[in-house]
């Protein structure tokens, strides 16, 4: 088994660019850990050509949770190839009906990110144990917080964690601050892996995870901080303001998924 890193570029608008990354599980068949935004294929299908694969090998899509960015072109290869599309239970409705997900989670660009609705083939929890070909093994593990039913995938000694860690630099995009905590203490805790594979950022070893949870958690206390010296009573606005201020990051005041961030330590 081989795993190949993709990095996918796209813009949210002219002004907003932003990446993600693929993986490509290279096996007696393929596999994809997430999809890449709408119009992915275009990168995604040269790179299979240039390993000396098909695009109609593709057998599986792992999704981990049903942000745009990671659902663009599911629905691409499972009508071109035929390939199962695996998602989280609680996931599955925004994968299926991106016109829900809009409504519940408006953002710029959304439709050109996420494309169209794609069908969940076979859905997932944390313990399922999959194994889509003889060769190949995944465990599911799951992983909220950054979304509702975030789930990470174990293959051997290595483990896909798509957006569960928020990174130190990056927008800390969470709905739930405390199972996020708690997703980052499962991480630290998994026995047996060595790499973990991010979606934002270079895969880490067990030590340089250790070390970006840790930062995340810091992240987490500084909003905590930022909140309680502010007074959770003040509104919405005048918290994020002062969060902004704490974290030298003013560019964040009007992104709605860095507000559901702040309110979600409100709520906590």
């Amino acid at each position: 088994m081989k795993i190949h890193q993709l990095r996918i570029d796209f813009n949210v608008t002219e002004e907003i660019k932003r990446f993600v990354y693929v993986y490509i599980i290279e096996s007696s068949c393929l596999y994809l850990i997430d999809s890449g935004v709408y119009g992915s294929e275009s990168i995604i299908i040269p790179y299979i050509e240039s390993i000396g694969r098909k695009k109609e090998e593709i057998r599986g899509i792992f999704l981990t949770h049903a942000h745009p960015d990671h659902i663009g072109t599911a629905a691409y290869f499972r009508e071109k190839c035929g390939c199962k599309v695996y998602a989280s239970y609680g996931e599955k409705p925004w994968i299926e009906d991106i016109d829900l997900q809009f409504k519940e989670r408006p953002i710029p660009g959304f439709y050109n990110l996420a494309g169209k609705s794609s069908a969940v083939d076979t859905t997932v929890e944390d313990g399922d144990i999959l194994q889509p070909e003889k060769e190949l093994t995944l465990r599911v593990v799951g992983t909220p917080g950054h979304s509702a039913d975030e789930v990470s995938y174990i293959i051997d000694d290595n483990m896909f964690i798509g957006d569960t860690v928020p990174v130190k630099g990056e927008i800390p995009i969470y709905i739930n601050k405390e199972k996020t905590m708690n997703s980052l203490n499962i991480l630290d805790n998994t026995e047996g892996v060595n790499t973990f594979y991010p979606a934002w950022d270079k895969t880490y070893t067990k030590k340089e995870l250790s070390e970006k949870t840790e930062e995340a958690r810091h992240l987490i206390r500084q909003i905590d901080s930022s909140l309680s010296k502010t007074g959770k009573n003040s509104s919405l606005d005048i918290l994020v303001d002062a969060v902004c201020s704490d974290l030298d990051m003013p560019f964040l005041k009007s992104n709605p998924l860095f507000i559901r961030t702040v309110s979600s330590h409100i709520k906590s």
